[in-house]
């Protein structure tokens, strides 16, 4: 299990910069709705495909990325957001599981 942890830590912290630095530049409504609904959903998923072709298909970075990001609803978005959360995890899931076919690694 610490070998699967430590396998994360780089992806994870790649999804935090995502959720945590990237809403610092949302000045305005076209740049949030550009952040929210494209650049970020697109770097989880980038994100995703580069682990599932290096670590091969899991669900943990999935389940991951909804816990990283549902702080981030809370600091800086509204409660209407928690929604992203569960759009971000699919994202993960389906990147995961595309990098994984892509290398048919494991």
């Amino acid at each position: 299990m610490k070998k699967t942890l430590c396998a994360l830590a780089p992806y994870a912290l790649a999804l935090g910069i995502n959720f945590y630095l990237l809403p610092l530049f949302m000045k305005n409504t076209g740049t949030a709705m550009l952040l929210m609904l494209f650049v970020m959903p697109f770097a989880s998923f980038v994100t995703a495909v580069i682990y599932g072709m290096r670590r091969g298909f899991s669900p943990l970075l999935s389940l991951l990325a909804l816990l990283l990001f549902i702080p981030a609803v809370f600091i800086y978005f509204n409660s209407s957001a928690w929604v992203y959360a569960v759009f971000h995890a699919a994202a993960v899931f389906a990147g995961t599981a595309l990098g994984r076919v892509l290398c048919r690694k494991r």
